[in-house]
């Protein structure tokens, strides 16, 4: 029970946010125009911020561990190959790149160090869980969906068909991807770690200030924009990532994880970065890069939804065993 109601009281607020949004929308004060201007400003400020912070705040010489940072990442890499495979079954390619991020990008960072911290009284192992998936997840998503924008699988009149893109595309895709803010907020959070540059009391106050803003205007952004009619469109992808997210990857990599010795901080560390919700910044980053939004959107609110009671059995299940 105790369990239920940390996962819920992590859950529910978040689910709320996006039914304010909804809501503000309904009653006027939020339009179109306006949820389109948050979501951008989200975009380029506060979330770079967020992981800039997530990454130059953690000391990760004081707790390394190779071989589990190389797990962390060689189970988000095989995730993400895996959620491409899958991707391919809908025939409607404009929703691919979304299907992909939506399906393996986790609220690793906050999610993972409130969990640990809840059972074990500190981070643990979640700054070394963030440096093996994080700078992953967020590059991939600028990767996925830059290459699966909905104009890629369509040709134009003049243009080459086949759905594969010319040079000018992969350039355009390139130059997005190491201009992106959040590869640039990555980028600036790995170097300021490594040479172990002290943040003074102000500037972190203020990075701390303006990523926590991100969250919030992310949620009620994206519940504003959702389209109930649109979103029953997408209904079996959104199942399908919502299943992924939660429970397939948790039951392919879980297992391994045991085998090879990991235990305690480690596994709860693994099973936040293999089933949490789905980030909303997914949202913020598809309808950024030119996607539609909707089924990122459900499987966010899914993923929401039902996150508290499957992170509450994996837990279980982890503590019957004596595992954590």
């Amino acid at each position: 029970m105790e369990n239920l109601i940390f996962s819920l009281n992590a859950t529910v607020p978040v689910f709320l946010l996006m039914v304010l949004g909804f809501v503000l929308r309904k009653t006027g004060l939020i339009d179109d125009g306006f949820a389109a201007k948050m979501n951008r400003f989200v975009f380029l400020v506060p979330l770079p911020v967020l992981v800039f912070e997530d990454l130059a705040t953690v000391d990760f010489s004081r707790v390394w561990n190779a071989g589990f940072v190389l797990f962390c990442f060689a189970a988000t890499l095989v995730s993400i190959a895996l959620a491409a495979a899958v991707s391919f079954l809908w025939k409607d390619k404009s929703i691919r790149g979304e299907f992909i991020q939506a399906s393996y990008r986790s609220s690793a960072a906050i999610l993972g160090i409130a969990f640990i911290q809840n059972i074990y009284g500190d981070a643990g192992m979640a700054p070394l869980m963030i440096i093996g998936s994080v700078p992953l997840y967020n590059i991939m998503a600028v990767v996925v969906l830059s290459f699966f924008q909905p104009e890629h699988g369509e040709p134009e009149h003049g243009k080459p068909e086949h759905g594969k893109p010319d040079r000018a595309v992969w350039k355009k895709t390139a130059l997005g991807i190491v201009t992106n803010p959040i590869i640039l907020g990555i980028a600036a959070g790995l170097v300021w770690s490594a040479l172990r540059m002290p943040m003074p009391h102000i500037l972190e106050k203020l990075i701390s200030d303006v990523g926590s803003t991100a969250t919030p205007l992310g949620l009620m952004a994206m519940g504003a924009t959702f389209d109930g009619k649109k979103a029953l469109g997408r209904a079996k992808p959104a199942v399908t990532a919502s299943a992924m997210k939660l429970v397939l990857f948790a039951a392919l990599f879980l297992p391994a994880a045991v085998w090879l010795g990991f235990r305690r901080e480690e596994l709860v560390a693994l099973l936040v970065m293999l089933s949490s919700a789905t980030t909303v910044s997914c949202y913020v980053m598809a309808r950024n890069m030119g996607h539609e939004g909707v089924l990122t959107s459900s499987v966010v609110m899914l993923t929401t939804l039902f996150s508290a009671f499957t992170m509450t059995g994996w837990l279980f299940l982890l503590r019957s065993m004596g595992l954590i």
